[in-house]
């Protein structure tokens, strides 16, 4: 009977642990944007979430095919942004290592609002798919504080 209730315990133990380490695990991803097209499935995520005005921010973007879920292993595309006040951003996609990812770097001059996009497509004779959101970018951080992505100070 005592063995029993120290089995119980030891099972609980082991799964609260287990469930912590999930939480951690799911806090340290970058949340990730979904959006799609006829064709397509996007999802975007930079480090840090939201991003900060005045750093450089690397932008991930994996692409699915609608339809059969496949990631898209060949295509052409960028990203852009523009703020209320009109400035703009923008940078040409550079494929990654993993299949279906897609890489490009923004530096948002000012805080606040900006409308951002996405396009994509296959191939050089098909239109460009598009999808867009509003996104929030954080105030510059004070000099001396971490650098996205770099990990300097």
């Amino acid at each position: 009977m005592i063995a029993r209730a120290r089995r119980s315990a030891g099972l609980v133990v082991a799964a609260a642990l287990l469930g912590v380490a999930a939480c951690a695990d799911q806090q340290a991803r970058s949340p990730e944007i979904r959006l799609s097209t006829d064709d397509f499935v996007f999802r975007i995520s930079s480090e840090p979430m939201p991003p900060h005005a005045r750093e450089p921010h690397r932008w991930r973007v994996i692409i699915t095919d609608r339809e059969t879920r496949r990631p898209i292993e060949s295509g052409e595309g960028r990203i852009f942004a523009t703020s209320r006040d009109g400035a703009s951003v923008w940078d040409g996609f550079r494929k990654g290592d993993e299949v279906g990812t897609y890489y490009g770097n923004l530096n948002f001059l000012t805080a606040g609002e900006w409308a951002m996009a996405v396009q994509f497509r296959t191939d050089s004779t098909l239109p460009l798919q598009r999808v867009d959101w509003l996104q929030g970018v954080n105030p510059e951080r004070p000099l001396g504080a971490e650098t996205a992505g770099t990990g300097e100070r």
